[in-house]
C-alpha cells in the first residue's frame, strides 16, 4: 500500500509499494497529476519504468501465421501465445470489427483481470510499425522507414541492419543510438557522423575510426576528447601525408587486428575524460542522451522535447511523464509505446493517434476510450462496446470508483487501483522477452517468484555449416559464397551474412563478424550507461583522480576552482563505483573546448 512518510509545502516523500524504497513527489509533479486528473503514483520511478518496459518486446521475433489470411508472418508474439495475431494488412482492413468482441463490465471482478481477458480475445497486430514502411518485414518499432532488417526503434531511416535506436539515418550497420548518420558501422550514441566506424559518444565526424567523445573531426583515428581536428592518430597531430602513412598500418579488414584495435579502444574510453552526461543543446535537463530539449528531467534518449520527466525514447513530446516510446504529442502519462500524436492519453501500451484514452492497448485514431483493445476510428467505447457520450462519461466514472473499491492485488500484495499502469504479470510477453529484462535483468527463479512469465528459448532450427571462428581472417580473401553459409555463434545460435552486408563490409574493409547479431548488440549495450541517475561530486582534482596516474590529467587550470577539488555536484548515469573519471560541465568545458 501507499505509505506517506513525510509531507512538506515543497514535496512528499513516500514508500514504493513494490520495492519499499522511498521516493519524492515534487510540487511540480503534483501540478502535472492534477492537470491530467490522475492520483499520484504509488510505485517509485524505477519500478514504474520496469513495469512499462515489461510491455515492450523489441528484440524477440518469431515466425508465425496470420490468424486471418493465414500467410506467413514475423511476429513479436511467440506462436504459443493465447492471442489472435494478424498481419499489418489484415489488422488495418475492414475484414473484421473490434467491437464484435465487446463485453459488459463485470462489477464482481477487479478491472485488470477483466482487461487481460479482453486482451486474449481481440486480434493484435504482428509488429509495431507506424506510418508507411517499405521492406521492413524483420523490423520492430519502426516508423517511416525503408529497408530495415533485424533492427528496432528506427524512425525515418533507410538501409539499417542489426541496429537499435536509429533516427534519420541511412546505410547503418551494427549501431546503437544514432541520429542523422550515414555509412556508419558500430557507432554508439552518436550524431551526424558520416563514413565512420567504431565511434562512441561522438558527433559531426567524417572518415574516422575509433573515436571517443570527439566533435567535428575528420580523418582521425584512435583518439579521445578531440574538437575540430584533422589527421590525428592516438591523440597526436600529424600532417596529411604522415596521417596517411600511419593509417596504412590499420587493418580492420583482418579480424585478429580488429580484435586488438577494439581492446585498445575500450582502454582509451576508460582513460578518457568523461562528461557527466550527454546533454546537447539543452536547458535545465537531467538524464542522458538528451538533445534540443528544455526542462527535461530523469529522462533518457530524448532527441527533442520539453517539460518531460521519467521519459525514455520520447521524440518531440511535451508536458508528459513516464513515457517509454512515443513520437509527437503532449499530456501523456504512464504509456509504453505511445505512437504518434497522443494527447491526454494515460495508462496505455501500443497506441497511435489517440486523444483522451485510458487503460487501452493497440488502439488507433480514436478518442474517449477506456479499457479497449485494438479499437480503430471510434469514440466513446468501454471494453470494446460503443456508448453515447453521456453513457460513456457516467460509466467511466463508475468504473474508476470500482477500481478504487475493488482493487486488483498481485501475489506480492501490491494494490492496483485507478492511477496505476497494468500489472507486469498481465503483459503479453514473458519478462525475458521484454525490454525490462535487458535493462533490469532478473533470474528465472526471481521472475517466477514475482508472478511474472518466463519463456525458455526454443532450440535453434538451423544447423551451422561453418563455425564463426573458422571464417577467414581477412575479408579480402572471403568469397561471395559466404552468404550461403549458416554460421555458428559461440552462444549456440546461428546467423547468416546478407549480400548487402557482405558488400558493405568488403567495401569498408571490415572483417566478417564472428558473433550473431544478438551477441553483437549485447556488446554495444554493455558500453552504454544504465537508465538510472546517481548524485555525485565532480572528480576533478579529487584524491581518487590524482591517484590514477594512467587516466585523464588536466591540461589547464579551471577558473571556478583554481585549487583543490571541484565542489560541483550533478546527477549522472555513471554509478559511483565506476572507474572512469567524471567531470562536471564547467571542468569538462575547460578541458575540451
Amino acid at each position: 500500500m501507499n505509505s506517506e512518510t513525510k509531507n512538506t509545502s515543497t514535496s512528499s516523500v513516500r514508500a514504493c509499494q513494490n520495492c519499499k524504497t522511498q521516493f519524492t513527489i515534487e510540487p511540480e509533479d503534483f501540478d502535472f497529476y492534477k492537470k491530467i486528473d490522475v492520483p499520484p503514483p504509488t510505485f517509485c520511478p524505477l519500478c514504474r519504468m520496469q513495469r512499462r518496459m515489461a510491455f515492450r518486446n523489441e528484440r524477440s521475433l518469431y515466425k508465425d501465421t496470420c490468424d486471418l489470411c493465414e500467410k506467413q508472418i514475423i511476429s513479436l508474439y511467440s506462436p504459443n501465445k493465447p492471442f489472435k495475431v494478424y498481419c499489418r494488412e489484415c489488422w488495418n482492413s475492414d475484414s473484421w470489427d473490434p467491437l464484435q468482441y465487446g463485453v459488459e463490465y463485470d462489477w464482481n471482478k477487479p478491472f485488470f483481470p477483466q482487461f487481460r481477458e479482453l486482451m486474449e480475445k481481440v486480434p493484435r497486430i504482428a509488429l509495431v510499425q507506424l506510418s508507411t514502411n517499405i521492406n521492413c518485414d524483420y523490423a520492430n518499432y519502426v516508423a517511416d522507414c525503408k529497408n530495415i532488417y533485424l533492427s528496432q526503434s528506427s524512425v525515418s531511416s533507410e538501409n539499417v541492419f542489426y541496429s537499435y535506436v536509429v533516427d534519420k539515418s541511412f546505410d547503418i550497420f551494427d549501431c546503437s543510438s544514432v541520429k542523422e548518420c550515414a555509412q556508419c558501422y558500430e557507432n554508439v550514441e552518436c550524431a551526424r557522423n558520416n563514413h565512420s566506424k567504431f565511434l562512441f559518444r561522438s558527433r559531426d565526424c567524417i572518415d574516422s575510426l575509433f573515436l571517443f567523445d570527439c566533435v567535428n573531426c575528420q580523418n582521425c583515428f584512435m583518439s579521445s576528447n578531440l574538437r575540430n581536428k584533422q589527421f590525428v592518430v592516438r591523440n597526436v597531430q600529424y600532417s596529411k601525408e604522415e596521417y596517411m602513412k600511419q593509417t596504412q598500418e590499420i587493418h580492420t579488414e583482418c579480424y585478429q587486428d580488429m580484435v586488438h584495435l577494439k581492446e585498445e579502444f575500450l582502454l582509451l574510453i576508460q582513460k578518457g575524460l568523461h562528461r557527466f552526461a550527454n546533454l546537447i543543446k539543452t536547458t535545465e535537463c537531467t538524464g542522458d542522451n538528451i538533445f534540443n530539449a528544455k526542462n527535461v528531467h530523469y529522462s533518457f534518449e530524448i532527441p527533442a522535447g520539453e517539460n518531460l520527466k521519467f521519459c525514455i525514447r520520447a521524440i518531440n513530446i511535451k508536458d508528459s511523464y513516464d513515457v517509454t516510446g512515443a513520437v509527437t504529442g503532449e499530456l501523456i502519462y504512464e504509456v509504453a509505446v505511445g505512437g504518434h500524436e497522443g494527447n491526454r492519453i494515460r495508462f496505455l501500451s501500443n497506441a497511435d493517434i489517440l486523444r483522451d484514452v485510458e487503460y487501452s492497448d493497440w488502439c488507433k485514431n480514436s478518442s474517449y476510450l477506456f479499457g479497449c483493445v485494438s479499437v480503430k476510428d471510434k469514440q466513446y467505447c468501454i471494453f470494446n462496446k460503443q456508448y453515447t457520450k453521456k453513457e460513456y462519461e457516467k460509466l467511466r466514472k463508475k468504473i474508476i470508483q470500482h477500481m478504487e473499491d475493488v482493487p486488483y492485488v498481485d501475489s506480492r500484495g501490491n494494490k492496483y487501483m485507478y492511477g496505476e499502469f497494468f500489472p507486469t504479470e498481465f503483459s503479453p510477453f514473458a519478462y525475458n522477452e521484454s525490454m525490462a529484462y535487458e535493462h533490469i535483468p532478473l533470474a528465472k527463479d526471481e521472475v517466477c517468484a514475482r508472478g511474472y512469465v518466463w519463456r525458455d528459448s526454443d532450440p535453434s532450427p538451423y544447423s551451422p555449416t561453418i563455425a564463426g571462428d573458422a571464417l577467414l581472417d581477412d575479408i579480402e580473401s572471403v568469397k561471395d559464397s559466404v552468404i550461403n553459409e549458416i554460421i555458428g555463434c559461440v552462444c549456440g545460435k546461428a546467423y547468416r551474412i546478407l549480400k548487402s552486408e557482405f558488400e558493405f563490409l568488403k567495401r569498408e574493409k571490415i572483417a566478417l563478424p564472428r558473433k550473431c547479431p544478438e551477441c553483437r548488440h549485447k556488446e554495444r549495450f554493455a558500453m552504454r550507461n544504465p537508465m538510472k541517475l546517481w548524485r555525485r561530486q565532480c572528480a576533478c582534482l579529487s584524491a581518487e583522480a590524482l591517484a590514477k596516474a594512467d587516466v585523464y590529467r588536466n591540461t589547464v587550470k579551471h577558473p571556478h576552482h583554481p585549487e583543490g577539488r571541484c565542489p560541483n555536484e550533478f546527477e549522472t548515469s555513471y554509478a559511483p563505483d565506476r572507474q572512469e573519471i567524471i567531470y562536471c560541465e564547467s571542468c569538462y568545458q575547460s578541458e575540451v573546448i
